[in-house]
């Protein structure tokens, strides 16, 4: 950490036209624009903090500069300290898969609802809490507005919450931090290559949620899709599948 290490934070951004008096700017290196060459702009606009992954040449006196391996993973680590660390007070169940994630996510959400359960949604579709219904911009929202929805739910009475993980929120970290009670698989087919650039890449990157699951979840996945039991290969969570036409191993 360098520069003034006396500060407060009053929000994080990794937008720095967010940025007001009082912000941590996250600098990110993202698809379309790196975040690092916005730090004057974010520092100008009133941050008293930069996260990044290259330190400035020129320091700041009155701003905070902590240099870190990977910001889109700080950030998702930061965003769910900041905000209370909601999930830890909560039941989260993520879904990924190339489709059926809306579908399994909203069936479970009208389920456990149905069941007397004030539970939350999170998907490509819109995001609910309890009956309010809050537009959705994407699958999976940014580390920061995530976790800001989540300690929403939590403040609401939300006991429960189902949430579509997409690759590019898993490869991105914007679900890094969150405590998942359980994940669910449904199908992988050659789609998203664009992003992704090959099909092995693409599975080791959903892969790689079901291996960060800790021991106390749990994990299921689809025994008739060919990457159904890869998916769960290397994962300590209690295993779990379903399936129309494979008996599972």
């Amino acid at each position: 950490m360098k520069g003034n290490t006396s500060i407060e934070v009053k929000d994080l951004q990794i937008d720095s036209r967010k940025v007001t008096a009082g912000s941590c700017f996250i600098a990110m290196k993202g698809t379309a624009a790196d975040g690092h060459a916005f730090i004057d702009k974010a520092i100008a606009n009133g941050a008293t903090a930069i996260v990044c992954e290259i330190l400035p040449d020129i320091f700041n006196e009155k701003v905070a500069y902590v240099e870190v391996e990977d910001s889109t993973a700080a950030a998702g680590y930061m965003a769910h300290n900041f905000y209370g660390e909601p999930t830890a007070k909560m039941k989260l169940v993520g879904v990924t898969g190339t489709n059926g994630k809306t579908t399994i996510a909203t069936l479970l959400w009208k389920l456990f609802t149905g069941l007397g359960y004030k539970c939350g949604l999170i998907s490509t579709v819109q995001n609910q809490i309890g009956d309010v219904v809050i537009d959705a911009t994407h699958t999976t929202p940014d580390a920061i507005s995530l976790n800001a929805l989540l300690k929403k739910m939590l403040h609401e009475g939300c006991t429960h919450v189902f949430m579509e993980c997409s690759s590019h929120a898993i490869h991105q970290h914007r679900i890094a931090g969150l405590n998942f009670t359980g994940a669910i698989f449904s199908n992988i087919t050659h789609d998203h290559l664009d992003y992704h650039k090959t099909f092995d890449e693409y599975i080791r990157v959903k892969k790689s949620w079901f291996d960060g699951l800790p021991a106390t979840a749990f994990a299921i996945s689809n025994a008739d899709d060919k990457r159904g039991a890869v998916m769960l290969q290397n994962t300590v969570a209690k295993k779990h599948f379903y399936s129309l036409k494979t008996m599972p191993q």
